[in-house]
């Protein structure tokens, strides 16, 4: 029977047709990679006038990107600020996701429909609360805040919190509650349950929450640019003022925005390469009931 799917689902398409799609899918994705790599190794002149294949390669970008600005430390903040919010996000929203599906209380329902309608908030419109909101704590305990990590820790864990409860409620949803019940009946509480048999059984889902709650944080440019000073700046903000910085004041450096970018996005290419396998499990989690 499931040979028969198998096949039914590869013949929606003539296998020319089915071919042709590939390979234009694969045209979109590597052509601008193949031209920021050639870029990269390009100097500022010959990218400004359009050159697509270097005349010559140099890797020179690649040294004095780390000259210009603090890529650096924008690496190193993003990583310690990015993988904190996925591990406490992921954490958190696993007992949360827990609660919501295995327990019936006041207010269930209210909870699991207001997680998806915070989805629907674009983050712009909260920036001007979110600041005053720090500005206000700052004052009143006369603590800085903002232009800390701890300021921009919080704002993405803001955000990155409801989306990956969902995604865990909609995982914990899959899981056979046969299980737990056996659990229970061998003398298991609660938290035993929680900790020695839900939580192993769901790394697929723990993963693409931390993960999507890691490339939100990785890949923001607002929050981070108000947020943050010099010292605590991320990579994403090292890259705009990149982007702004001009070679003798005259021609943008094409080349070595090229390279930081590169650089910026191998973290992200190598997660997702480690991870794919719980990804893509976690992902269609809770599609075939």
């Amino acid at each position: 029977m499931s040979r028969f799917r198998a096949a039914s689902v590869q013949q929606v398409l003539p296998r020319p047709v089915h071919a042709a799609a590939v390979v234009a899918l694969l045209l979109i994705v590597l052509v601008p990679l193949a031209y920021i790599l050639s870029a990269s190794l390009n100097s500022d002149l010959a990218v400004a006038a359009g050159d697509f294949w270097p005349s010559q390669f140099t890797f020179g970008n690649y040294a004095r990107i780390w000259q210009t600005t603090d890529l650096a430390g924008g690496l190193r903040n993003s990583v310690l600020i990015s993988g904190s919010v996925a591990v406490v996000s992921a954490l958190v929203s696993v007992m949360t996701a827990y609660v919501l599906v295995r327990h019936k209380f006041l207010g269930r329902l209210t909870t699991l429909r207001g997680l998806v309608i915070l989805q629907s908030v674009p983050g712009t419109l909260l920036l001007l609360p979110i600041f005053v909101l720090f500005a206000s704590v700052s004052t009143a305990l006369r603590v800085p805040i903002i232009g800390t990590p701890w300021a921009v820790f919080v704002t993405y864990l803001t955000f990155a919190l409801p989306f990956s409860t969902w995604v865990m409620v909609t995982y914990l949803r899959g899981l056979p509650l046969e299980i737990e019940e056996a659990a229970r009946i061998d003398g298991a509480g609660p938290a035993t349950v929680l900790l020695r048999i839900v939580l192993p059984l769901s790394w697929p889902g723990i993963v693409v929450a931390a993960i999507f709650s890691f490339l939100q944080g990785w890949n923001d440019v607002l929050f981070s640019s108000v947020m943050t000073s010099p010292a605590s700046r991320t990579a994403a903000v090292a890259l705009s003022v990149l982007s702004s910085t001009q070679d003798t004041g005259a021609v943008p450096i094409y080349g070595q925005m090229m390279a930081a970018s590169l650089v910026c996005a191998a973290p992200v290419v190598l997660l997702n390469l480690v991870f794919q396998r719980y990804l893509v499990n976690g992902l269609t989690a809770g599609g075939i009931k």
